[in-house]
């Protein structure tokens, strides 16, 4: 076939501009670089519209800079005498006080250092474009990673914070409230919570934002233990916020619980007198919660506690629902799918775990057994018992003692040991499916898990991951009672049984990590038919 030159011309054009797309992108890639100490100057867009870029500083690389010359952080940022010496996080200034002030002080600091290095035949920053500082891309991504304070360097602080003559801890070094009428911090104690609930996103009239309170706080505490030669936290900005670095951070196996008068056993239940218009009447039985044992599945009490950690339906998810909580009802919060905080959705995203998976993969999302609800739900132990205890914390104890898990399903002789599948044995002999072997070991690997002991309240719980719409019964009907053998056009949604089979089957083998069946080998499961 001969080819024209207005072909041989499109061709060309094509060639060249792939070419250029591979070109920049290596250009970029090579350009591109991560950074965990990436800080934005971009100060005095609090007095009026930036007139340049805003510009992007390196913490770290002046920091380093700096210990090369002996000098510390006191060469950039004032103290604050106010605050027991800490150190402004502001850059030579301790207010911002107008624009051009803000604006001489970086132009005269920042270029003056440069040019004192420059003098001393050392690589120094810039000191005469303008643009080297405000530049629209400066070729870095930010790769910061917030610090997740867990139960474990929560307890390693408390640790280090501890009197060595006494043995016992400050909490109020960290942990305080503000007395509006004395205008001052104070500890109170067993009130502790997350830093969060004052220390918002951004800094509020006083009240800094939770960026620059923790830097404040923690960075001066670290460097005052490292100015008395003690061992500490991280003073740069990578020893907290590179990946890399957060994944050397050291884990104590075995926190002890963290006090603070919080009950073991919660009843959680919403108003049942109606006090006012708002308020919502639950006719659901109250649903008693293990809070200590939840305490120790989770590494931090914000795994269901947003911020404060007082009880979820006090002030926030109300039955009606509040301001505070964003108007997410007590129903909604404990309810929500998808959502980590929630009790439901904690549960079903434990239902992604391999084990479960093989399961729930295959499951339609509302499939509910009918005793679902009664399993958090439970029903008092005496008629009278929820109106007349005083004691709500007993009556949760006692619910929860009184609830039995489910351990495996059916005995043998109800389980047939072996099913054959003759539906596809046109090119195949019928396939042997180890039946009882496939039951037994899902069970063995869920035997340990208290969420489906629990929730699997039904012997036949464990059908339904195969039979997934069909009745809890010992002999439930076959797959081809719903899967025709052909695909049924009017429900897209309903594979034939062949399409059935081989969903179900390869896909749990897949969520388990099985060697057999392969994707492509059709004779790991079907015998070919001898001719």
């Amino acid at each position: 076939m001969k080819i024209s030159k207005l072909q041989w011309a499109g061709i060309l054009v094509v060639f060249i501009f792939v070419l250029t797309l591979c070109i920049e992108a290596k250009e970029t890639n090579e350009i591109l670089e991560h950074r965990s100490d990436l800080i934005t100057i971009d100060t005095l867009k609090s007095f009026d519209a930036l007139e340049r870029p805003k510009v992007v500083f390196l913490h770290d690389l002046h920091t380093d800079a700096l210990e090369k010359s002996n000098k510390d952080c006191k060469t950039c940022h004032l103290s604050e005498k106010s605050s027991k010496d800490r150190l402004s996080l502001k850059f030579k200034r301790l207010k911002d006080t107008g624009k051009q002030e803000v604006m001489d002080i970086y132009h005269a600091e920042c270029i003056g250092c440069h040019k004192e290095i420059s003098a001393s035949d050392q690589d120094a920053g810039p000191v005469e474009v303008c643009g080297e500082c405000h530049k629209k891309d400066a070729g870095l991504i930010s790769s910061n990673l917030p610090v997740a304070f867990d139960k474990s360097l929560h307890f390693r602080h408390t640790e280090a914070n501890k009197d060595e003559r006494t043995n016992k801890g400050d909490c109020g070094l960290c942990h305080h409230e503000y007395d509006e009428k004395a205008k001052k911090l104070f500890y109170a104690k067993e009130k502790e919570g997350s830093c969060r609930y004052c220390h918002m996103k951004e800094t509020e009239e006083n009240r800094m934002s939770m960026r620059l309170s923790s830097h404040s706080g923690c960075i001066d505490c670290h460097k005052k233990a490292a100015d008395n030669k003690k061992k500490t936290g991280p003073i740069k900005c990578s020893g907290c916020h590179d990946p890399d670095m957060q994944q050397k951070i050291e884990k104590v196996k075995v926190v002890p619980r963290i006090e603070r008068k919080q009950p073991d056993f919660v009843l959680i239940r919403a108003n049942h007198r109606k006090t006012n218009k708002d308020d919502r009447i639950s006719r659901m039985n109250p649903v008693p919660f293990d809070h200590k044992a939840h305490e120790g599945y989770n590494d931090t009490c914000l795994a269901c506690h947003h911020a404060s950690l007082d009880s979820c339906s006090k002030k926030c998810h109300t039955p009606a629902g509040s301001k505070e909580g964003k108007y997410v009802n007590l129903e909604s919060a404990m309810h929500q799918k998808g959502q980590e905080k929630s009790c439901q959705g904690c549960h079903e995203m434990n239902q992604h775990k391999p084990n479960c998976a093989a399961c729930h993969s295959l499951m339609a999302e509302d499939r509910k057994l009918e005793t679902s609800c009664l399993t958090c739900h439970m029903k008092p132990l005496q008629k009278n018992l929820q109106a007349a205890t005083p004691d709500e914390k007993l009556m949760a104890e006692m619910l929860l003692r009184s609830r039995k898990r489910l351990a495996g399903t059916y005995k043998d002789e109800d389980i047939p040991e072996k099913v054959i599948i003759k539906e596809l044995s046109e090119e195949y002999e019928p396939v042997e499916l180890p039946h009882r072997k496939i039951i037994k070991t899902l069970s063995n690997n869920i035997k340990d898990n208290k969420l489906a002991g629990y929730f699997h309240a039904e012997k036949g719980a464990l059908c339904q991951s195969c039979h997934h719409n069909s009745p809890l019964d010992k002999e439930p009907p076959r797959c081809g009672s719903c899967h025709g053998k052909p695909f049924d056009g009017r429900n897209i949604f309903r594979p034939g049984i062949k399409g059935a089979y081989h969903q179900q089957c390869i896909r749990c083998h897949q969520v388990l990590k099985l060697e057999k069946p392969k994707s492509t080998g059709c004779t790991d499961c079907h015998k070919e038919k001898k001719k």
